[in-house]
Formats: C-alpha cells, structure tokens, sequence
C-alpha cells in the first residue's frame, strides 16, 4: 500500500496486480470490456464473446479466461487510461496482430447486434492509437460481423 502511495505521489504508474497474467493480456481484456461497456451495458452474452476472444487469442483454458476476464474487469473499474493499454498492445503486436485485435474489438461491440455511438467513438479512437488506417479496421469490422453471422 505504501508503494502504491509513493508512485502516486511521484506521479508515476502504479502497478497493478496482474494475477499471473502478462500487461499485454491484461491491456486486451481491459481494451475489450471496455469497447463492451460503452454502451453503459455489459450483458452476458459480451462477456461469453470476451471470454471466447481471450482464449482464442492467448490459447488459454477456459477456467484462465475467465481468472483474467475477473482481473481485467477490476482493473478497468478501478482505472481506464486508453494510451497506456493501446501502448502496451501497438508496442508487443505486430501490424497484423493489430488488425487481428481489432476484429476481435469490433466483435465485441457488435455482440448485443447494435453498434452505439459511444463504441463507435471507442474504435475511431483505438484505431489511431494503435496506428491502424481506417481502411484496415473498416476491414476488420466487416470480418468481425461475417464472424458474427451478419451481413457485412
């Protein structure tokens, strides 16, 4: 507790407690509940998609996507600072990987079947910290609504 006070203070990042999961784990999941809760609801069936997400992309167990869905949602309810997560994934992705992410973001935005405003802002945003052209993650969008079974 002292630490944390301490960096506060220096105004310097306090590190958080990551339950075993890498940063770059933990800034995608915090990354994808976010792009779910901008829309002011976070329903079960964007949770399932996140979950999905998680383990597809890191090829963990069930059980370990959810232990780091849990750590990501405390983090993102304790403190949301999108440059610093988009940093940590632009700084470990490659390009590619990037677009990828952002397929799996616009998933998730789309998992109730509605895109709000709010989610639309968040991926405009995501796009350029990430360095992504908006033609890539139009692209990606269209891949993620073919994903989900809509027309793109």
């Amino acid at each position: 507790m002292l630490d944390r006070i301490k960096a506060i203070l220096r105004d310097q990042p306090v590190a958080a407690d990551t339950g075993g999961f890498d940063q770059l784990q933990i800034a995608v999941a915090v990354l994808l509940i976010e792009a779910a809760r901008m829309d002011n609801k976070f329903d079960a069936d964007e949770r399932a998609a996140i979950a999905t997400l998680l383990q597809r992309r890191f090829e963990l167990a069930p059980e370990a996507a959810e232990q780091l869905l849990q750590q990501a949602q405390t983090q993102a309810q304790e403190s949301v600072e999108f440059y610093t997560l988009t940093r940590t994934v632009k700084d470990a992705f490659e390009y590619e990987d990037r677009i990828e992410f952002m397929q799996m973001l616009w998933e998730v935005a789309y998992a109730d079947g509605e895109l709000h405003d709010h989610e639309a802002n968040l991926m405009r945003r995501v796009t350029g910290l990430l360095h992504i052209t908006d033609r890539e993650s139009g692209e990606a969008r269209k891949r993620a609504l073919r994903q989900l079974g809509y027309e793109a």
